[in-house]
């Protein structure tokens, strides 16, 4: 029988929540019994982690070669681009999540935990925004395709925390704070100014996101006595695969503490 009190088995219960709306639902209430005090951390790693969370039978997922092209200017282009970004963030759930089970055992504090338990929340409420948002536009998460990149790189560092901290936070959420600004702009200038109010909230949040990833990637190489950058670069090589690409959105980056010599050197 399932330990109730076991942090390891209710971040597994939100990776095996197969409905999203479940599964962040799941996130938000795993994250309040966390502050509550109802839930142990575990002394061990699970040995038997899943490496792929439970995803509904739709949407069709595809290389990220296959994806058709968004154009903004079009209802169906800003429905497509709502639906990518709720995609983003139910990976985004499970990134969290996934982190502190896999990881439960690392050499860090319990603020640890708290962190990215207040990402995976976050990540939740950004999903069922995006989802009402959908709704309103006659449209449901699942109706077109999306692709699997996102659950590729956390696949790809399952082995490594500093990989996972490097690459997800540090990398792929950081991009967003690059895109989102421009992205915001577009679906105003389209007159859908709730969209935009919708990504301005998540753009904020992403900011924190990317500040814990660079919290406790720099606390770990600390501990290791590593260099940071270096430890970043050779990361970014093995796992990334492929050069960080400009524009930055420096201001952005900065507010979020990510040091700027990490990537203007990988560019």
């Amino acid at each position: 029988m399932a330990d109730k009190s076991s942090l390891a088995v209710a971040c597994r219960s939100v990776l095996t929540s197969e409905n999203p709306r479940e599964k962040a639902a799941m996130a938000r209430r795993v994250t309040e019994d966390w502050r509550n005090g109802k839930l142990r951390r575990d002394r061990q790693a699970p040995t038997d982690w899943p490496d792929r969370p439970a995803r509904p039978p739709q949407p069709e997922l595809l290389p990220p070669r296959d994806m058709p092209r968004r154009k903004m200017s079009r209802a169906n282009g800003r429905k497509a681009q709502l639906h990518a970004l709720a995609h983003i963030e139910l990976n985004a759930i499970d990134l969290a999540f996934d982190l502190i089970g896999r990881f439960i055992d690392a050499p860090l504090e319990n603020d640890f935990i708290s962190d990215w338990m207040k990402v995976g929340a976050d990540e939740a409420r950004h999903f069922l925004m995006l989802d009402e948002r959908l709704a309103e536009l006659d449209t449901q998460y699942g109706d077109l395709p999306a692709h699997d990149g996102l659950w590729q790189a956390a696949f790809d560092t399952r082995h490594n925390l500093l990989a996972r901290l490097c690459i997800v936070p540090l990398v792929l959420e950081a991009r967003g704070l690059d895109v989102t600004p421009t992205m915001m702009e577009k679906f105003q200038r389209a007159g859908d100014e709730k969209s935009a109010k919708m990504l301005s909230i998540i753009y904020e949040d992403e900011k924190t996101h990317v500040f814990a990833g660079s919290k406790w990637f720099m606390r770990l190489c600390e501990d290791r006595n590593l260099d940071p950058a270096a430890c970043f670069r050779e990361q970014l090589k093995t796992h990334f695969g492929g050069a960080l690409k400009p524009p930055f959105n420096v201001a952005a980056r900065d507010e979020a503490g990510l040091p700027r010599h990490f990537y203007a050197e990988a560019g």
